[in-house]
């Protein structure tokens, strides 16, 4: 059996189509589909869509580095799991605090302390447990200062250092390659410390956001990386095409050609 590994995020493609059109467009082209917030979509019509649906944005509230924040965020993806559930059980994904529309952090906090790092650790297992009981896999993603001034843990290395402290095969990293490039850089080496704990990979090229093949990302080496380390999971495209979206997409779909399908297995 073939199993689609590639993904994009259907909130930023083909905007000139009406929201559902987008979804169904992308599974006529053969990827998943990547959303963000699942609050202004009718979770019935997403699922009779037939996409099939790589990663949501899991949850809905609050942060990892505050007592009754952190708790605010386990209230929200217990909220969301069953629309998760209902749309065929997407990654959920987790940042370390939620995000106003504009970039930065609903709730900035500053310089991360040890309890905060305790709170995170901890939340992060609850949320792990909350896997196990509804059989629904979690990612925590990188973000970058710049454009997400104000989120705790948004470090890749700080994401790695969590996950592997939580341990729990429900709770991996979704390493944003377009994040990590505005926050420091060196790729590959970040592919090679984060092999095993990954289970999706987003890409978009710097400085503009924009699907790969014009910014300073050299993304057939990165996929050289990926193919070397043997990297399986998928690989999503979350970034604006402007213009041509078709065209856009199929630069996505020849550059990252070894990861286009899979042979039987998890899509995940």
């Amino acid at each position: 059996m073939s199993i689609q590994k590639l993904a994009v995020n259907a909130e930023m493609v083909f905007l000139d189509l009406p929201f559902y059109e987008r979804v169904s467009r992308l599974k006529e082209l053969g990827f998943r589909v990547g959303l963000w917030g699942l609050d202004d979509h009718d979770v019935e019509r997403l699922a009779n869509t037939g996409a099939m649906y790589s990663m949501i944005d899991g949850f809905g509230r609050g942060n990892l580095a505050l007592p009754d924040a952190a708790d605010a965020m386990v209230s929200s993806i217990e909220e969301l799991i069953p629309l998760a559930k209902a749309i065929g059980r997407p990654l959920m994904n987790l940042h370390g605090g939620k995000l106003t529309k504009e970039g930065p952090a609903v709730e900035s906090v500053g310089e991360i302390t040890g309890d905060m790092w305790m709170t995170a650790r901890y939340t992060l297992c609850r949320i792990a447990e909350l896997g196990d009981k509804h059989d629904v896999n979690f990612t925590v993603e990188n973000l970058n200062p710049l454009d997400h001034p104000g989120v705790p843990f948004n470090r890749a290395s700080d994401i790695l250092a969590l996950v592997k402290s939580v341990g729990s095969p429900r709770l991996r990293m979704n390493l944003d390659l377009y994040h990590a490039q505005k926050d420091g850089g060196n790729l590959i080496a970040l592919l090679e410390q984060c092999r095993d704990f990954v289970a999706e990979v987003q890409i978009a090229d710097v400085p503009l956001r924009d699907a790969p093949g014009g910014g300073e990302i050299h993304y057939p080496n990165v996929v050289g990386a990926m193919v070397r380390l043997g990297y399986e999971c998928s690989v999503a495209l979350e970034a604006f095409a402007p213009g041509n979206s078709h065209a856009a997409l199929q630069r996505f779909k020849t550059i990252f050609s070894a990861f286009h399908t899979q042979t039987s297995g998890s899509a995940q």
